[in-house]
């Protein structure tokens, strides 16, 4: 079993608040049954922004991570993790915002503490206080928009509690984030609540309601699950939300007036590897008197109206004209052969003078390396035709994933 010690002697403040008597020869254990986790992810990018007067961006970068967490102090049920990750581009800088003649790629070179919490798990509660990783369903509205080198971090007090079988709930207080684009530590006070009922693969059920400061509140419900049939498994989701004015303002003495939607469904079928899938997603524009559409600041939006990123503005911060995806989806999967798939998007706003927001064509290759335990590779493309406005956008991506952990 891996520990690490620690020599009492060392930390008379430890001792002495534990009310400890012993020789300096004795010794403690610091992190009893230490786990250490990390990555290697090297990429090659790519984005082409047509006629905006910039230069076509490339950029060499890695993401570099490493974890350590263990029990602490030998105390059982207290758990501790401190993590770091690194971004950087091998000096290598043509593009944005390294230079701001190029196209904008997300990632800059930076390194931050990405993890550092105590948790404390009695009976099935636990209480998470510090910095850790927030992901929560499909990522719609809580992630960490994993895509990017440098993946955003909360710093959260979270509490969870699974007593009730099948049943999961959480209450996290968030008082600050970071990550992604080199920008300090945002401050927040926000709350997230959230309930999840589980009756197996066939059927989930999500109520949520997240209150983020002087932004908006959002409540919605979403319903989830897998169906396996013979040689078939269909998988279905559907959520509905509203989002209104912000009850939790601090820095502004007149929040925006947000009355506002979302709904979507997804419907899809793996057929012996082979993957087909439809969906629609909504993102209301302003009604009755608001002055905001839907939107989601904190959502892994790269995963979301395509891999182009042309609508981060849009479904992040400013949407009074709404946004309406219809999508589908094609691919093959199968061990060995790795997968491949094929996404098509069509955009359209739901008010506004300018209603064809275009469309996007995705594609996608990921298998594991052979012969290479715990390396994957990955290609994939995103080409986006504007509409009534904007610029058509080409993005090309090439990376190689390699993580390992101790037991």
């Amino acid at each position: 079993m891996r520990k690490v010690m620690l020599s009492l002697a060392a930390v008379p403040v430890i001792v002495g608040s534990m009310g400890v008597a012993a020789s300096a020869a004795e010794e403690i254990v610091l992190l009893d049954g230490m786990k250490m986790s990390g990555e290697i992810r090297p990429r090659y990018e790519m984005a082409d922004v047509k006629d905006n007067g910039l230069d076509t961006a490339n950029a060499f970068t890695a993401r570099t991570r490493l974890a350590v967490e263990g029990t602490l102090l030998g105390l059982e049920g207290l758990t501790a993790k401190v993590g770091m990750t690194s971004v950087n581009n091998f000096g290598y800088n043509d593009y944005a915002p390294q230079d701001a003649t190029y196209d904008l790629i997300l990632d800059p070179q930076q390194a931050i503490l990405t993890e550092g919490y105590l948790a404390y798990t009695a009976a099935d509660t636990t209480l998470l206080a510090g910095r850790s990783f927030v992901n929560l369903d499909d990522q719609r509205f809580v992630g960490t928009v994993g895509w990017r080198q440098m993946e955003r971090a909360y710093d959260t007090v979270t509490l969870s509690n699974g007593s009730i079988e099948g049943l999961s709930l959480m209450a996290s207080w968030i008082y600050g984030y970071q990550g992604v684009n080199a920008n300090p530590t945002t401050d927040t006070g926000s709350l997230l609540l959230h309930a999840t009922y589980s009756a197996g693969k066939a059927l989930s059920v999500t109520g949520f309601g997240y209150m983020l400061a002087d932004i908006h509140d959002t409540y919605g419900l979403r319903v989830s699950g897998d169906i396996a049939l013979d040689g078939v498994t269909l998988n279905y989701a559907a959520s509905y939300a509203k989002q209104s004015d912000a009850s939790l303002t601090y820095a502004l003495d007149d929040a925006p007036e947000i009355d506002a939607a979302y709904y979507d469904i997804a419907l899809g079928a793996n057929i012996s590897g082979l993957i087909v899938g439809a969906e629609y997603e909504v993102l209301g524009d302003a009604e009755s008197n608001s002055t905001k559409g839907f939107t989601t600041p904190l959502a892994t939006l790269h995963k979301f109206q395509g891999w182009a990123d042309v609508f981060l503005g849009r479904t992040s911060g400013s949407n009074n004209d709404g946004l309406a995806d219809l999508s589908g989806t094609l691919g093959y999967a199968a061990a060995g052969f790795g997968k491949v798939l094929g996404v098509y998007h069509k955009f359209d706003a739901l008010s506004g003078a300018d209603k064809d927001l275009g469309s996007e064509f995705d594609v996608l290759y990921a298998n594991s390396v052979p012969g290479v335990k715990d390396l994957a590779f990955l290609a994939k493309a995103a080409f986006y035709s504007k509409g009534d406005t904007g610029n058509d956008v080409t993005k090309v991506w090439a990376q190689l994933d390699y993580k390992f952990s101790t037991k």
